[in-house]
């Protein structure tokens, strides 16, 4: 996700410990000492730390350029060696042979070709550059909530302990059924057995339902309208691990037969492009359903404000970028509060008896 311009990917996370006192101050400290370094650590693959995230060269954090009103703004910087299997592969036979040579030819026990293949590893890792990767990050402190610029499982894990190690604070990926799930399973009612299911899926598949119901049309209730369709691509899935099976549709009618009939087979919309109008303003993301992830989203330009200089200023835009994702996702959230509370009612059976309608309908 880049929050300063382009498209934007972002996993959301919650911190888990009250904020200490005086946490501005603290946090300038923390961010500051774990700041990234130009160096790696002996014998390892992978060096990282926090930079400024309007200049990514920039890791000593001067004049508060990680602070936005009650946003914390900055980056995580990784940076990884690599050294290619089949180069590494052909050095260990190289120096297995030499070793024999200067042995007579004799066998090399297991034991010595695995120290070996480390000291060869480690050889070439040396001769390896790296490879940086960037993850901006903005920190909603008085919500408590993080977007992170990252989807993939391991980058999240570095990212959850890189911060547990920098601020003493825990992480946990947040979805809006995190909060629903414990006084339903207190409850014991229906919604329990459906929250620790597929929730995500459940809800995009009743989402492309109520967006063809009215041509594209949501109504949030108290006069507010929205427009929300399913654009180009859809992928639907049924089973898990080894026993999942997948299907994609791309393509603007291609998508809505090829996807009928995978929902008819019992699979569920895992993924989904959607187009977003709020008030004419117009979003378009890919929306993950497992995690509630948003991926490659398109924002609505934000008006240029121009500083003193006449340059637009860096700060105000980002500030309304934010307030444009943020408007976006509270969007979202309100819609599966929205299914959630239909999910739960005595209403549901009705619903559920249109979908089942709208899914069997061939025209």
């Amino acid at each position: 996700m880049s929050l300063k311009k382009g498209t934007l990917t972002f996993t959301r996370l919650r911190v888990a410990d009250p904020l200490p006192p005086d946490f501005s101050i603290a946090f300038a400290d923390r961010v500051k000492a774990f700041a990234f370094r130009d160096f790696f650590p002996e014998n390892d693959d992978k060096s990282q730390g926090w930079t400024v995230l309007q200049d990514i060269l920039d890791n000593d954090f001067k004049y508060g350029s990680h602070t936005l009103g009650d946003y914390r703004v900055f980056s995580l910087r990784i940076d990884r060696k690599k050294v290619p299997g089949a180069l590494l592969r052909l050095r260990v036979l190289e120096a297995e042979q030499r070793l024999r040579g200067e042995r007579g030819g004799k066998k090399l026990y297991r034991e010595e070709k695995e120290a070996l293949h480390g000291a060869v590893h480690q050889e070439l890792l040396k001769q390896t550059l790296p490879i940086p990767s960037l993850f901006d990050c903005c920190w909603n402190l008085s919500e408590g909530m993080i977007w992170f610029a990252g989807h993939g499982e391991k980058v999240l894990q570095e990212f959850q302990d890189f911060f547990r190690e920098t601020f003493s604070m825990g992480l946990s990926l947040y979805t809006p059924w995190v909060d629903a799930l414990p006084a339903a399973l207190s409850d014991g009612n229906e919604p329990a057995d459906f929250l620790t299911r597929e929730p995500g899926r459940e809800f995009l598949t009743w989402l492309w339902f109520k967006s063809e119901e009215r041509n594209g049309r949501i109504d949030l209730g108290g006069d507010e309208e929205i427009m929300l369709l399913f654009v180009r691509r859809l992928v639907l899935e049924s089973g898990q691990g080894d026993y999942a099976e997948s299907v994609v549709c791309q393509g603007q009618h291609a998508s809505l037969l090829e996807g009928k009939e995978a929902l008819r087979q019992g699979k569920k919309i895992r993924a989904a492009r959607l187009s977003l109008e709020i008030d004419a303003a117009e979003w378009e993301f890919t929306f993950k359903a497992d995690l509630f992830q948003f991926q490659s989203m398109k924002v609505p330009a934000p008006a240029e404000e121009f500083g003193e200089n006449g340059e637009i200023a860096a700060e105000g835009r980002l500030l309304e970028r934010i307030f444009l994702i943020e408007k976006a996702v509270a969007v979202m959230d309100r819609l599966f509060t929205a299914f959630l509370a239909l999910r739960g009612s005595h209403a549901w059976t009705a619903e559920a008896a249109r979908m089942e309608n709208w899914i069997n309908r061939r025209d």
